[in-house]
């Protein structure tokens, strides 16, 4: 699977752009500010609905304009796929698929694979458990809809209970009943919730740990513990046990929704104990294992972003990852940097074809 052709129209700093696209190596360089980063934020957004750094909609807007469109030509399975992501304001989004449009963004997600690595993921180590959540949720969701929509009726029910919950409070009520019909709603959703996690980490965690192997060259002890209550009861019983504290804080104060992911390395969180250096080997062997359990799952090669990759790795790691596409491992692969020089040198060390965009 590839990118063929990508159009913008005032999207973030530009008014209109056409670019057509190497299927090996595409290389976007220039200054900071001239819109390399939102040239990968669009191909991110065709593929997940969404931009990867700023959600908000409106946000991505060219200032002084009322919409934005974003027009890509895909090629996966010997077919091509044209997908088109506009919004205007006060309107909702509309994504379309070969002229049609999605009932749901849901439906799309998974269908065009793809992982991005960016300084932005740093975020994972210093940012709260609601983003290491989501990543966890957005590797499984790109290769199991059912758990996206299991997360979907959750999170949906969720919201419900905390509205009941408030409400109980601003009319000095209280109805346990009503309350235990969410309940069982939300023990059945989080229950099938949790199993999956679970059962993505014991499949994810050694595949990161050989990534990891591979980018540090040392034998640093690096692991992700799967931190939920559901590990020692089930979801009903600390439901039940939370009643008086959620109805003081008129919110739900247990579930999956306050899961989360310890990283260490050697045993200590990476966080307050890992170098600068360990820090981004540990987040680029995160993406790296991403990219290799979706590909496995999807039984296709996910495009891959690499946002000012020389950041993170010196020019030699850099080297190591782009001469991977030597042996087919990486299909599509996407470089932003500010040295036209030094990106060239990396890319015409390998055997494949590759385009330089000058920005």
């Amino acid at each position: 699977m590839f990118l063929k052709r990508l159009s913008l129209v005032n999207y973030k700093n530009f008014d209109s752009k056409n670019l057509d696209f190497d299927p090996t190596i595409n290389c976007l360089v220039g200054k900071n500010g001239i819109g390399k980063t939102n040239i990968l934020d669009a191909i991110y957004h065709l593929c997940f609905g969404k931009s990867y750094f700023n959600p908000v909609a409106t946000q991505n807007i060219k200032h002084g304009t009322e919409f934005f469109m974003i027009d890509g030509e895909f090629e996966k399975n010997d077919r091509e796929e044209k997908i088109v992501c506009s919004f205007k304001k006060g309107m909702k989004k509309v994504i379309k698929r070969n002229g049609k449009a999605y009932d749901k963004f849901s439906e799309h997600i998974g269908f065009l694979p793809l992982v991005i690595i960016s300084p932005a993921d740093r975020d994972l180590i210093v940012e709260g458990s609601d983003t290491r959540r989501k990543f966890i949720d957005g590797v499984i969701s790109q290769s199991d809809k059912a758990y996206l929509q299991t997360l979907i009726k959750y999170t949906k029910i969720l919201t419900q209970r905390n509205s009941l919950l408030k409400y109980f409070a601003v009319n000095r009520t209280f109805d346990k009943d009503a309350l235990s019909v969410y309940d069982e709603q939300l023990h059945t959703f989080g229950t099938e919730i949790f199993k999956k996690r679970s059962q993505f980490l014991e499949s994810f965690i050694p595949i990161f740990q050989e990534q990891y192997a591979n980018i540090s060259k040392k034998e640093e002890g690096v692991l992700l513990a799967y931190q939920s209550k559901l590990l020692e009861n089930s979801l009903s019983d600390l439901l039940t046990n939370s009643i008086e504290k959620d109805r003081a804080l008129q919110y739900t104060s247990v579930g999956i929704h306050k899961d989360d992911l310890d990283f260490t390395i050697d045993g200590y969180p990476i966080k307050k104990f890992g170098s600068q250096g360990q820090q981004k080997s540990f987040l680029i062997a995160l993406k790296l294992a991403q990219f290799h359990f979706i590909k496995e799952q999807a039984k296709t090669t996910p495009i891959l972003l690499l946002d000012d990759i020389f950041d993170k790795l010196d020019e030699t790691r850099v080297a190591q990852i782009v001469a991977l596409v030597d042996n087919d491992e990486f299909g599509q692969l996407f470089i932003s940097d500010t040295h036209a020089d030094r990106t060239e040198k990396v890319v015409k060390t390998i055997n494949q074809s590759h385009k330089i965009f000058n920005l």
